[in-house]
């Protein structure tokens, strides 16, 4: 009971919507890295990635963590991981140099399959659109967004920015506050918001050889605003959020909804209560959507919000099968929402 209360006055989550209670219980608080990568790869085992060269894995769901850190790598922050199991995994750094580490053994040794000096490389993120096929992205060199393409599970890279035809606005970049500018489809759509100066979203349907470029009319026009989080439950349904992570309190026009794959952008009827980093699908009612000053509920497609906790996280991600959702942010801050539901 003691540890209860104590749980409730640090994570003020609790609050009913509709029949729905939720709980953001901690995993990990001891940790002094930052933590921005997140896979959730079934209900018990995840992977997490940060600052300090820091990885982590759990096969318990979060109950135990294994810390699986690449030697050599110790000042390098791994801002995104995509994790095909409780063996294979691939870490990309935000930063130059760049590189992306892949292991396929649990962490035990890593190996750079992709590394770039160039003084103005970025990466930002990386997505897989099935078990092999897979994309990173990085900031824009002379104007062309950076592109590369996995078809071996991040074994090897093949450089494409030249398919990307447009050029970027001078200010305009992606962010790599969570890993989740970038969104893909297994049927080879794949989505890339960007912000600062300007926000565009840029799709493709064909694995990344032809693109087209939208406008998302989200606030923008600073280095600190645009989006910093896009998703998709289906090739037209989708939702970006972000704002200014200076302002993390500023609700006004920090979410958009979509219903025809990118191209338009409306704002909810309700929006969330913040700066937002991440935003993630349940299924195509329910979504979550955190950042630095709190996390956000919906459960009609994103059309109204409801705040369920005030507590700081950077990416929130699902298991596959839904049932498990997790959150990492700061401070080496990793928890577990739980939802619980009660009889109307």
């Amino acid at each position: 009971m003691k540890r209860l209360l104590f749980l409730l006055l640090i994570f003020p989550a609790l609050l009913f919507a509709q029949n729905k209670q939720y709980h953001i219980i901690p995993l990990i608080q001891d940790v002094k890295s930052s933590f921005r990568g997140l896979a959730v790869v079934s209900d018990q085992i995840l992977w997490i990635s940060g600052s300090n060269g820091t990885v982590g894995k759990s096969l318990d769901g979060g109950k135990s963590w294994d810390w699986v850190n690449p030697a050599g790598f110790e000042s390098y922050d791994f801002r995104d991981i995509q994790a095909f199991s409780a063996k294979e995994a691939v870490i990309v750094n935000a930063g130059s140099p760049a590189v992306i580490l892949r292991t396929s053994d649990g962490g035990k040794n890593w190996i750079s399959t992709y590394e770039n000096k160039h003084p103005d490389i970025f990466l930002d993120g990386m997505d897989f659109w099935d078990r092999k096929r897979g994309i990173a992205f990085g900031d824009p060199i002379d104007g062309r967004l950076q592109l590369l393409y996995s078809s071996d599970k991040g074994k090897s890279w093949n450089n494409i920015s030249a398919n990307l035809r447009q050029v970027m606005k001078t200010g305009e970049a992606s962010f790599a506050a969570s890993g989740s500018t970038i969104c893909t489809q297994p049927d080879g759509n794949v989505w890339i918001a960007t912000g600062g100066s300007v926000s565009h979203i840029y799709f493709s349907g064909d694995f990344g050889q032809h693109w087209e470029q939208y406008v998302c009319p989200i606030t923008q026009g600073k280095s600190t605003t645009g989006v910093f989080s896009i998703a998709f439950i289906d090739h037209m349904t989708g939702v970006v959020v972000g704002g200014d992570y200076a302002q993390d309190k500023e609700n006004v026009n920090n979410i958009l909804l979509t219903t025809d794959g990118g191209k338009n952008w409306t704002a909810p009827a309700k929006p969330v209560s913040g700066f937002r980093s991440s935003v993630v699908y349940i299924n195509k009612q329910t979504l979550f959507a955190t950042g630095t000053s709190g996390t956000d509920v919906s459960d009609d497609g994103g059309n109204t919000w409801t705040k369920i906790a005030d507590s700081s996280f950077n990416v929130i991600g699902k298991s596959q099968s839904g049932n498990k959702i997790f959150l990492t942010g700061s401070k080496g801050n990793v928890a577990v929402l739980q939802v619980q539901t009660y009889p109307k």
